[in-house]
Parts: structure tokens; C-alpha cells; sequence
């Protein structure tokens, strides 16, 4: 088992689980990591930066397989998965590296900086789509194939289908804080927020569950397991949910 990690110092790390080492650092950002994805089985993984770029690497070989975008913009989160049928994803103009696996069919989610989300084919490389929200983008996720979330600075987050993103499904504003993640939960999603928020809400918006204890400071980061949900705060604090059926 090993944990995947990222730091301001422009440096992707792979660390074993075991015995704390680091036999792999994936170097060729020039500013700081805030986005890491893993593809498939993790032979290979995905990175975005201040930098502006998202970058897909092999970390057998600890190289840079391809500058996946380049947005010229800090690219502050992504999020990759299986795009639906009906999503034209383009062709490769050249043929991938032999080290390239399990790109074919995923769409490769940027939430950018410049108020913008894009959505690029990993597998080509191609544009897909570039959503215009109403703030910078912190984070996104996919719901399903063709449902994907995306989270602002100003407190929205907008719930688009990848079919057609020319205008949101939905769009939720509990409060003006920054939304700082965005996970998928059984029927509907978690995020949390700038001022402490943390939630649970269902896919049709009329059910929501709030997770309490940070006092005003941002939650940065959800992880779900089964009945079990984890965050990290800004006041020092992982917490951890334990949630009986909904």
C-alpha cells in the first residue's frame, strides 16, 4: 500500500505505507502540486499545478508521460473517470507511450483558477468542454459517467452533465464560503467548506445532513469508506463520522 502526495515544492511523492520510505519523487512541475489523480490500477497518475499544467506520469520510470493540459492558469484540482458513449473524446494524433495504461475512454477534469472548468480527453488530449462558473474553481468530482460536480470560491457548486455543459443541471449555494471538496456518497455527494461547513447532500437536494465540530475553520479535505467519513481541518483535526443509514 503506498500514499500519493504532493507539496508546494513542485513535487509528486509515492511513500510505502509500510515503512514511511519514498522510492519514488515525479519532478517537473514549476510551481506547487494541489491536485493529484490516480488512473486505473496506478501504473500511472495524474498531477496539477500552480504551474497551470496537469501532467500524467509512469511510476515505474518516475517520468512525465505527456503535459496533459496547459491551462496558463493555476489548475487547482482535478478529477479523472469514465466518460459516457455519447462524449466525443477524439483520436490521438500520435500513438501513446507503451507506459501509457487505462487512459482510453476517461475524461480528465480541471478546475481552474481563471473561473473556468475544462474537460479533456486523456487519452487524446483532446478539449472537450470549458464551463464558465462564477468564481475560481477549488475542486471537482464525477458522479456517474455523466454527472460531475464542481466546486467555487464563492460558495457554488454546480452540478453539470457532461453531455451538455453549456448550462448546470443544478446549482447549490448553502453559504459564501470557498467549496474546498466535493466527494461522491452513496446517492449524492459530501463537501465542505471555508467556514467549517461539512455536508451530506442527496442527488435531489431535499436531504441534507450536516457533519458538526469545526468551529469557523475550513475543512479542507473529505475521504469516504462505507459508513465512514473522514476530514481534515484547518484547527489541526482529523475527524471521523461514523453514519448509521440514511
Amino acid at each position: 500500500m503506498v500514499v500519493l502526495s504532493g507539496g508546494m515544492d513542485a513535487q509528486v511523492k509515492i511513500w510505502s505505507v509500510e515503512d514511511a520510505s519514498c522510492p519514488v519523487t515525479l519532478k517537473g512541475h514549476q510551481g506547487g502540486v494541489l491536485g493529484l489523480a490516480v488512473v486505473d490500477r496506478g501504473r500511472n497518475v495524474l498531477s496539477c499545478s500552480r504551474d497551470g499544467t496537469a501532467r500524467l506520469w509512469d511510476c515505474g520510470t518516475s517520468a512525465c508521460l505527456s503535459v496533459v493540459a496547459d491551462c496558463e492558469v493555476p489548475v487547482n484540482g482535478i478529477a479523472v473517470g469514465v466518460a459516457d458513449n455519447a462524449v466525443n473524446l477524439g483520436t490521438p494524433e500520435e500513438a501513446p507511450s507503451d507506459r501509457e495504461t487505462g487512459t482510453e475512454g476517461k475524461l480528465l477534469l480541471l478546475a481552474r483558477e481563471d473561473k473556468k472548468l475544462q474537460g479533456v480527453c486523456l487519452h487524446s488530449r483532446t478539449p472537450v468542454f470549458l464551463f464558465d462558473g462564477s468564481d475560481a474553481f477549488n475542486c471537482c468530482t464525477f458522479l456517474s459517467s455523466v454527472s460531475i460536480l464542481a466546486g467555487a470560491q464563492d460558495g457554488h457548486i454546480f452540478h453539470l452533465d457532461v453531455r451538455n455543459t453549456k448550462a448546470p443541471v443544478r446549482t447549490v449555494c448553502r453559504s459564501g464560503a470557498p467549496v474546498l471538496s466535493l466527494v461522491p456518497f452513496r446517492e449524492g455527494y459530501i463537501a465542505s467548506q471555508g467556514d467549517g461547513t461539512c455536508f451530506i447532500i442527496q442527488q435531489d437536494c431535499d436531504h441534507v445532513i450536516e457533519l458538526t465540530e469545526p468551529d469557523c475553520e475550513p475543512v479542507y479535505k473529505v475521504a469516504a469508506w462505507e459508513k465512514l467519513i473522514y476530514t481534515c481541518c484547518r484547527d489541526g483535526m482529523i475527524r471521523k463520522y461514523h453514519l448509521t443509514d440514511l
